[in-house]
């Protein structure tokens, strides 16, 4: 990892720090720029009407690129265990798809879901409420691996390596991600290399990826070629600046970690093209959507039709895909001629419970505020 803060652009030219700014927040009146508008682009959310799948389809998922999809061979592609272990290793995709196979539903959640809905608005991928999405990765468990590498028993942090590269916030580096050695040893926790049933796509991380489940997006380290096992706490960037919850630029913050309680609405009716309001009939309405949390497995939701005015209680479909994926929920409405704005709150079983109001933070991060939906229900 480079610092490049204290450069300066020579006379012939710029360095790697010039094309890469400090974070902060929009000015109150500021409105999405284009450079937001950019990471919009390559970075896209569900679409909201395929919460109908239980298994959402690789192209619908959501999906999230610090820097370019790295071009690499996975007839050759190797995956290093080393650091602090008694035998490193070396595994080829083809030496992982030996280990056993172990498929899993696992709903992933990005950190900066509802970034964009915070004031001020940190500047950054400007995240609505899709930024979700609930797939079948298939891989081998990490645990097994990890144990035939022999921990140290003074290893306290397992540091995943991916192969892309870029500058953010002045330093130049490869996307690295930790996980304290009690949770990479976790039995849940998969190297995949299948999606959906399916090889992954460049997009999510082929040949081989990081999932860790209930934890948000950032630990699920895409393109992974290097494990590191370090008997120091990792202080690369996404660990010690970039994903932490803090109240200013001065606050060291506390870490992102596990996935906080969230219910999100599938929009009934049908749309407006540009603000997405939608338009319903009159009668009888099934209103359903999902519901996960990575702390614990949700036990109720929660429906509103009046912006959290009142609450009526929503019936959940069983937990069969495992405490790690989305749940449906539904609830009978009937409607009648007016406007509503529709929406789910989520609790789980450690007693979280989504707010209706987010408390703000500097990177907009773990923000899991009561979902919106505007109905319009016309007099026929």
């Amino acid at each position: 990892m480079t610092t490049l803060d204290d450069r300066t652009s020579s006379p012939t030219g710029p360095t790697v720090a010039d094309v890469s700014g400090p974070s902060r927040l929009a000015e109150s009146d500021e409105t999405i720029s284009a450079e937001e508008l950019q990471l919009a682009a390559r970075n896209h959310g569900i679409p909201l009407e395929a919460l109908r799948y239980d298994v959402t389809p690789a192209g619908l998922h959501y999906l999230l690129i610090h820097y370019d999809i790295p071009e690499l061979d996975p007839a050759t592609h190797t995956v290093t265990i080393g650091g602090a272990v008694d035998r490193p290793l070396a595994l080829t995709l083809a030496d992982l798809r030996q280990r056993p196979r172990v498929t899993r539903q696992v709903t992933l959640e990005c950190a900066g879901n509802g970034r964009a809905l915070l004031h001020p608005r940190p500047v950054s991928q400007p995240w609505l409420v899709e930024a979700v999405g609930n797939a079948e990765w298939t891989g081998t468990p990490l645990a097994p691996l990890l144990r035939e590498a022999g921990v140290d028993p003074d290893a306290v942090d397992v540091v995943f390596t991916g192969a892309d590269h870029g500058v953010e916030r002045g330093i130049e580096q490869d996307y690295q991600r930790a996980l304290p050695v009690a949770d990479a040893l976790r039995e849940e926790v998969l190297l995949a290399y299948e999606m959906n049933g399916a090889p992954l796509l460049p997009q999510h991380g082929a040949p081989l990826r990081l999932i860790v489940p209930g934890w948000y997006g950032m630990a699920h380290v895409k393109w992974v070629h290097s494990i590191e096992l370090r008997t120091e706490p990792f202080e690369g960037y996404q660990n010690a600046v970039a994903y932490r919850v803090r109240r200013d630029a001065d606050d060291p913050g506390v870490p992102v970690t596990r996935i906080e309680p969230r219910a999100l609405v599938r929009p009934p009716g049908f749309p407006d093209f540009m603000s997405r309001r939608r338009v319903l009939r009159q009668g009888p309405c099934t209103l359903d959507g999902r519901a996960w949390s990575g702390h614990a497995p949700v036990v109720a939701v929660e429906v509103t039709t009046d912006g959290g005015q009142s609450w009526a209680p929503a019936e959940l479909d069983p937990a069969d895909a495992g405490d790690f994926a989305w749940r449906r929920w539904r609830h009978e409405w009937v409607a009648t001629p007016g406007r509503y704005v529709l929406g789910a709150r989520a609790t789980d079983a450690s007693g979280r419970t989504q707010p209706v109001e987010q408390q703000w933070n500097r990177g907009g991060f773990a923000n899991n505020m009561v979902q919106r939906v505007e109905v319009a229900v016309p007099t026929e």
